[in-house]
């Protein structure tokens, strides 16, 4: 094997880790990831799963890594090309419910989950969580301002409420979905986010 046919293998096994691991730690939380189930569920060695990563916290930052590199392709990628301000947050919120929706992840949302997982927690992994969530409201919160900016949202809006409330009706929707198997939760969150928002 070339060493360039030998880095690109490299990194579709390291890229199949990841997935495999994104996909249970969505329903299981990152502390369900093991060396050894990892290993027999992708047919490799402890070894060579671990050789990728090093340690398990190590493999948890980058389930997290691509995580919200999943997330960023299915929500606020797809809606790029929207203009800014009330009609980009709307359609923000209408991908963010369409992901939920999709069960893109078998456990639903990979961050409610490692939320609930590590709030009560200090170390890397609750800090890299607590990030990703800290860099997603700020982008609403841009969207946001700048809907107010345009006469779209009332010049008195709280960002910090209206952030507060859009996350809400998404942990409910992510609930509802997950623990209750509603099959009404997307269209009672696109209500909710209708009232907030306006078509």
């Amino acid at each position: 094997m070339s060493p360039r046919n030998s880095v690109l293998e490299t990194r579709r096994t390291r890229q199949r880790i990841l997935d495999r691991s994104m996909a249970i730690a969505s329903v299981e939380g990152l502390q369900g990831l093991t060396i050894g189930r990892l290993a027999t569920e992708l047919g490799m060695s402890k070894a060579g799963v671990l050789g990728h990563f090093g340690t398990k916290e190590s493999l948890q930052l980058a389930v997290v890594d691509t995580a919200s590199e999943l997330f960023a392709r299915e929500v606020p990628q797809r809606v790029r090309d929207v203009p800014p301000g009330l009609p980009q947050l709307r359609a923000v919120c209408e991908a963010w419910v369409s992901y939920l929706e999709r069960d893109v992840l078998p456990g639903g949302c990979f961050f409610t989950a490692a939320a609930t997982e590590f709030d009560g927690r200090d170390g890397p992994v609750r800090d890299a969580v607590a990030g990703m969530n800290a860099l997603w409201q700020r982008d609403l919160r841009r969207h946001v301002r700048r809907a107010i900016g345009a006469g779209d949202l009332p010049a008195d809006t709280d960002p910090d409420q209206l952030i507060y409330e859009l996350v809400g009706i998404m942990l409910a929707l992510n609930h509802f979905l997950q623990l209750q198997h509603d099959p009404l939760a997307p269209s009672r969150a696109r209500r909710a986010l209708h009232r907030l928002l306006g078509t």
